[in-house]
């Protein structure tokens, strides 16, 4: 094949990706892909926060270490964490060790045990958006906004139940990695697939 058939049939990816394997699996299989489960959108949400200051590759690298020190986000577990699981956390070298962001984190399970005795996280966070996700046709990375108005509603809604590190910023961060938005780039070659799985997506109301 020659170098310009090669050209023409290279995938083409958002521009944010890289060539690190991980960040490109990540970008091929994860970014963009709309999720219903409350545990997995909790965990989302608790390593964009982690992320706020860093780069998200940092976390990406990191995230089967996240997954095993916080007991796989599970939520029940993480709200009865004390002094002596703040200790061990800071000691471990496999996660970011920052100890706003390991209170916050616990603190965030409290907030979201709390809530679900009402109401799903999920249906919670979906229920902003009525219509289903929003599929955005962004030409460039200078189209696509730090936050929106919508993620500013979204943190503020965060807060007043209680989370922390879920400011608007981090906020819209999570709603494209979790599909509540498509912010691939329309020549990007996810576009179009996540679009897809975003129109027949159903969100959870209850």
């Amino acid at each position: 094949m020659s170098r310009t058939s090669e050209a023409a049939t290279a995938i083409v990816r958002c521009p944010w990706t890289g060539t690190d394997p991980l960040y490109v699996a990540y970008h091929d299989e994860e970014w963009g892909v709309p999720k219903a489960n409350s545990r997995a959108l909790f965990e989302k949400l608790v390593l964009e926060g982690f992320q706020s200051g860093l780069s998200w590759i940092t976390i990406l690298r990191k995230r089967e270490n996240f997954r095993r020190a916080f007991d796989g986000f599970d939520a029940e577990k993480i709200a009865r964490y004390g002094e002596k699981d703040v200790a061990r956390l800071m000691a471990d070298p496999g996660i970011v060790r920052n100890r706003l962001k390991v209170e916050a984190t616990i603190e965030n399970a409290r907030a979201f045990v709390k809530f679900s005795e009402k109401q799903s996280f999920a249906s919670f966070l979906w229920s902003f958006l009525p219509d289903g996700p929003i599929v955005n046709y962004r030409n460039g990375l200078d189209q696509v906004p730090a936050s929106t108005e919508l993620s500013v509603r979204i943190s503020k809604a965060l807060k007043k139940e209680g989370f922390r590190f879920v400011g608007p910023t981090t906020v819209y961060a999570f709603m494209q990695s979790v599909g509540m938005v498509n912010d691939h780039l329309v020549s990007c070659h996810r576009h179009a697939a996540c679009a897809e799985l975003q129109r027949k997506f159903n969100p959870p109301r209850s």
